[in-house]
């Protein structure tokens, strides 16, 4: 090899170093269904091909919890779709990195934090709802739910399931919105009566909606997105809002507290309220943390804005251990088994 191509070889074989060293990986847990990870890490790489997303799912409580736990010592880069009341927790123990992302002035003010810079910033808004199998129910002799109450009825014993709180955030979302919609005395009557007629509570919050559609309950309390894909897939559902008023929650995202990544978390915050990522999360969700570009989704019901109770997040974040405990100490006997 002549002095020239050795030149060349060095010269190319730095380039390629250097090309390697420039991508940047970043640890990002996150809450969001699994099937939405690729399409979404995807859409980033379009516009950032040079920060690789190595992904920690599992379901929002146990994120939380995971979080929590690795408080003093931090695995994570950046949080990217967990529950909003999640995130306030987090906040109030010292977790998340304040940053005002490019164009958090387009958030709707309910849907981020409200401190300069915000500490968390909203992506989508998820909401409950009742997966109804008509064909089950009604070669069960189950009529369809109009509203909460109705799934204290007798006609419903054994054909019910909902997501465990403590494990999943569609459940939390459930039982402290009922507590805020009937305080606590008649929230917690009301979940005395509804225990009566759970079947299991999955530590899941789509694995209900997931059991009506294929018929292995008639009944799944879940959440409006997942109902919408089922039935979309073909599954008999009806996805439905029961008329006292519906729990909600916002997806939202974060930079996890002493990361050293900060440069890549801040460019992934600051895509994750883009139009073009407002436009991914519309594929599943209605409601979007900035107005003015969703469009209609299928199958999703329409009246579901108009349900959604006065939330108070706040208040939720603040509460969620005692409430978790009070949940468990009369529930958790019916809990599935922990995979």
């Amino acid at each position: 090899m002549n002095l020239k191509t050795a030149f060349k070889t060095s010269a190319l074989l730095a380039c390629m170093a250097a090309g390697a060293q420039a991508e940047t990986e970043l640890t990002v847990y996150t809450g969001l269904e699994a099937d939405l990870l690729d399409r979404y890490a995807q859409a980033f790489n379009k516009d950032h091909p040079d920060i690789k997303i190595n992904w920690v799912r599992d379901s929002f409580g146990v994120i939380t919890a995971k979080l929590l736990a690795e408080k003093n010592n931090p695995q994570a880069d950046v949080i990217w779709g967990i529950a909003g009341s999640s995130l306030l927790l987090l906040k109030s123990e010292g977790m998340l990195e304040p940053y005002a992302p490019k164009g958090v002035e387009t958030l709707d003010p309910r849907y981020r934090d409200s401190d300069e810079p915000p500490a968390w910033v909203g992506m989508d808004v998820w909401e409950a709802s009742v997966c109804y199998n008509t064909v089950e129910g009604e070669k069960l002799g189950v009529p369809a739910p109009t509203s909460w109450e109705d799934l204290t009825k007798p006609e419903y014993a054994g054909h019910v399931v909902m997501p465990n709180p403590a494990s999943s955030g569609t459940g939390f979302m459930d039982v402290s919105s009922w507590l805020q919609m009937w305080g606590e005395e008649k929230g917690w009557d009301y979940m005395d009566r509804l225990h009566a007629n759970i079947a299991a509570y999955t530590h899941s919050g789509s694995k209900p909606c997931k059991m009506a559609a294929a018929g292995e309950t008639v009944v799944g309390v879940s959440f409006a997105f997942r109902g919408a894909k089922s039935k979309s897939d073909g599954a008999p559902i009806e996805v439905l809002i029961p008329s006292e008023g519906i729990g909600w929650d916002i997806e939202a995202s974060a930079i996890v507290a002493g990361t050293d990544k900060q440069e890549a978390a801040q460019t992934l915050i600051d895509w994750s309220i883009t139009p073009e990522a407002m436009k991914e999360y519309n594929e599943g969700f209605a409601i979007l943390a900035v107005p003015g570009i969703a469009q209609p989704v299928p199958n999703y019901p329409a009246n579901t804005e108009a349900a959604m109770i006065k939330n108070d997040l706040e208040w939720t974040a603040n509460n969620r251990a005692a409430i978790l405990a009070e949940w468990s100490k009369r529930y958790e006997s019916k809990s599935e088994p922990k995979s």
